[in-house]
């Protein structure tokens, strides 16, 4: 482990940038990612199937344009972000909310130890015997914004951590962006909260790449990722043509179809049984990722 302070040359360049920064840095791993292309991506620890599909796409083709993934070590779409750009180029840094003997979450630990040993990088303002408090994980948001160049919000939920880290984004003059999401779903207020403030709506990772400077071809990309393959039935292509990684309730989908309740409900117990689609509470459906 590594101490950093911030007057030594060697300081986060970009978090010099930021009102109120750290005074010290422990860190641990490769450090020359501090100064490199990055970009936070972060998002709701109870995530959904649609969080992950696009938190695993975007940060695919983010990393593996030589951008560093900075996010917070959290379970949820941190997670997803860590896993996917460690065994990527770009890698990626994790921002503690406490001390490196203090890691949080418990079933992180061996993310943790995954992200070292791939190269990447962990880092902290709290002294390494320092323990959980979650008073700390606010603040230390702003480090995970301060030290990347741009901000991508997958989903968040109103009043969460990943709002507060976009609104850290908007406020240090970072580029912030936010996926869309349905109004009525609870881990889009967050994100349509933000784009009304200013962040930038995106649906394809070209458009962050671009404000990275880096050429990305959408129509190529469209062609080899974005077109399901997937086949099924002729009886339940009309049911399933109206499904997607947003959550859809059964009487929207009888209305759509014409079929009656108990016959659509059927024909979906038969989908997820054979892989199609997941049930979620109060009757509503989502594809499998």
């Amino acid at each position: 482990m590594r101490t950093i302070k911030i007057e030594d040359k060697d300081y986060p360049k970009r978090l010099l940038k930021i009102k109120n920064p750290p005074q010290r840095l422990y860190i641990e791993g490769n450090e020359e990612l501090l100064n490199n292309k990055s970009l936070a991506i972060v998002g709701s620890r109870k995530c959904s199937e649609y969080g992950i599909k696009y938190a695993k796409e975007f940060t695919k083709e983010i990393a593996e344009n030589n951008i560093t993934i900075v996010s917070g070590l959290a379970i949820g779409i941190d997670t997803v972000a860590h896993e996917v750009a460690k065994e990527c180029k770009g890698n990626t840094i994790a921002v503690l909310g406490s001390g490196m003997n203090h890691i949080y979450p418990e079933e992180n630990q061996n993310l943790y130890k995954e992200i070292l040993t791939k190269g990447g990088c962990i880092i902290s303002e709290y002294e390494p015997n320092e323990e959980v408090d979650m008073k700390n994980f606010p603040e230390r948001n702003r480090i995970i914004s301060g030290i990347s160049m741009g901000v991508l919000i997958i989903e968040a939920g109103y009043r969460s951590g990943s709002t507060i880290t976009g609104r850290y984004g908007l406020n240090q003059g970072k580029s912030v962006f936010c996926l869309p999401r349905s109004i009525g779903i609870s881990n889009g207020i967050g994100t349509n909260e933000l784009i009304k403030k200013g962040a930038a709506l995106v649906t394809n990772p070209g458009e962050i790449l671009r404000e990275f400077g880096i050429k990305y071809d959408l129509s190529q990309k469209e062609s080899n990722t974005s077109i399901e393959t997937i086949e099924i039935e002729k009886e339940y292509q009309e049911i399933y043509k109206l499904i997607s990684y947003t959550p859809q309730n059964i009487q929207y989908l009888s209305q759509k179809t014409g079929f009656k309740i108990a016959e659509i409900t059927q024909k979906l117990i038969m989908m997820e049984l054979q892989g199609y689609v997941k049930s979620l509470p109060g009757n509503y459906y989502v594809k499998r990722k």
